[in-house]
């Protein structure tokens, strides 16, 4: 690879590594005291997905080690927001399942964080906001395929 070509991909990806790092910052700012922003994003997942997971199949969707999943699972679990229930068909097997109580922990985020994210749509531009996200599906795509 060219001299400019590595400029141009350190440029592109201290540029998305830098927003990330702003974006959690917010986030912790304005997500529901004690919910963290792996909390939010399980929670956002299963309500989304409306079915159970597994605890593996939700650690290769968020690409974190199992235990990392269970740590997070535990403390869910712990504050009513998820349920999880042995595997009928594999008792060595647990599934997880988002909880009422989960269910509105979520709306609650999405209701603080939602103010946060339209700002930043409203100032860059919905058309800016639509021609870019093409673009980064395609980068997470080809990142997810070299795992």
């Amino acid at each position: 690879m060219s001299d400019a070509r590595n400029s141009l991909a350190i440029a592109l990806f201290s540029e998305i590594l830098a927003a990330d790092q702003l974006i959690r910052n917010r986030l912790s700012k304005v997500l529901p005291k004690g919910m963290e922003l792996s909390h939010f994003s399980v929670l956002n997942h299963l309500a989304r997905a409306n079915t159970e997971r597994s605890p593996a199949q939700l650690a290769q969707s968020f690409h974190v080690t199992r235990g990392a999943m269970t740590n997070t699972l535990s403390k869910l679990e712990w504050a009513g927001y998820v349920h999880i229930r042995p595997d009928w068909d594999d008792a060595r097997r647990k599934m997880v399942a988002i909880s009422p109580a989960g269910r509105m922990a979520r709306d609650a985020a999405l209701a603080a964080i939602a103010p946060m994210f339209a700002q930043v749509v409203d100032e860059m531009s919905e058309d800016k906001v639509r021609a870019v996200l093409p673009i980064l599906r395609e980068l997470r795509g080809k990142l997810e395929e070299d795992r």
